[in-house]
């Protein structure tokens, strides 16, 4: 199912389509949403350093923690840090969100004491404004692919960072901006579902092809927290939990996925949750009085039908109506059309016409209606 995921981004959007968008959901019972945040974001630069991937670039939207601590992280997973120019860059709206740290400099209150910041990062200092937002994208990311047709991946760590300066309202339109732009490749973000009402959660999931939901292995039955009886309960969703994807294909059907997951020390390691290692997929279809499936006995006697046009080739030559008798049946036909039934076809019958009047035409292309004074 990550597998899943990891293709879908890698092969990034068609033509007049909008981009692939992932939202990645935890909650403070099961906290693991920056793990998984991270391995997507690694998955996907690895594919991008192999050529692998549609995408040329990712353009990284900070707003949870500092570009030094990605930098970082990518390093240590065996990145080229000599090419991020090339490929990464960061928004940064971790370091001055507001503005705040430049105003108070310009007064002298506080000194420069930020890094220095290189050509990969550049620093956004109003992250209420999401159109300046959008449009700095754009531009790291046409750093990266140029104004051709190459396209570049849009990556947000924490949409939930994002609501706190900014409407849930404006915060889709900017979304929407980057899935039906057409240099954007795909893009995903991080949402902490339960710092949110649903109709915020509900929102951001509309406006994602897919959905990861992370939940924790097993819940207490009273939901309480930090009694003794709960230690092992907390002990045992320490490191593992369960991975749920929604994903909504391109045809409109709906496809459910589950895993688990267990946080190991060199990262997250995913398994299938059915023990014959399949892939737990339903199909959302109503509930309904009457069963919309077939069973395996009805699949046999259907494939046994046999249909009117079908070619069987059963010794004999194959012959195929085009709607049309050629002349020999067509004597054949009026030979024959005298004849009553016989004994030997009883099945066989005849239609006869009178007209009214021998003054009635046959095929009369008179309107009935003409001497009506109308």
């Amino acid at each position: 199912m990550a597998e899943l995921i990891r293709r879908a981004l890698r092969d990034g959007a068609l033509d007049g389509e909008h981009a692939p968008a992932l939202t990645i959901k935890d909650s403070i019972d099961s906290p693991f949403g920056p793990h998984v945040f991270n391995h997507v974001l690694a998955q996907l630069s690895a594919n991008i350093l192999a050529g692998k991937s549609q995408s040329q670039g990712i353009v990284l939207v900070a707003s949870s923690w500092s570009p030094s601590f990605y930098f970082d992280m990518l390093k240590s997973r065996e990145k080229d840090v000599a090419s991020f120019q090339k490929w990464f860059r960061v928004l940064d709206c971790y370091t001055d969100p507001l503005g705040w740290k430049e105003r108070l400099m310009e007064c002298g209150s506080i000194t420069n004491q930020s890094p220095k910041a290189s050509n990969a990062v550049r620093v956004c200092k109003d992250v209420r404004n999401l159109d300046n937002l959008f449009s700095s994208i754009l531009q790291l990311g046409k750093e990266l692919v140029g104004q051709g047709k190459g396209r570049f991946s849009v990556v947000i760590d924490s949409a939930t960072e994002m609501i706190r300066h900014a409407s849930i309202s404006s915060l889709a339109a900017l979304l929407s901006n980057i899935r039906s732009h057409d240099q954007v490749s795909c893009a995903f973000w991080l949402l902490h579902s339960d710092l949110h009402e649903i109709r915020v959660t509900s929102v951001l999931e509309y406006m994602s092809s897919m959905v990861a939901s992370i939940e924790p292995m097993t819940r207490s039955a009273s939901g309480q927290r930090g009694n003794y009886e709960n230690l092992s309960l907390l002990e045992r969703n320490s490191k593992t939990g369960k991975f749920h994807v929604r994903l909504k294909r391109r045809n409109g059907r709906v496809r459910l996925m589950s895993e688990d997951f267990c946080i190991e020390q060199s990262g997250i390691k995913f398994t299938p949750r059915s023990g014959d290692g399949e892939t737990i997929s339903q199909s959302l279809v109503p509930k309904v009085q009457f069963n919309l499936q077939l069973s395996e006995k009805e699949r046999i006697e259907r494939a046994k039908v046999v249909l009117p046009f079908e070619h069987q080739g059963i010794g004999k030559p194959i012959e195929i109506y085009d709607g049309r008798q050629s002349l020999n049946e067509n004597i054949e036909n009026s030979s024959t059309a005298e004849k009553l039934p016989t004994s030997q076809d009883p099945g066989k019958g005849e239609i006869i016409y009178f007209r009214d009047s021998d003054d009635e035409m046959p095929d009369s292309d008179e309107d009935p209606d003409d001497d009506l004074d109308i």
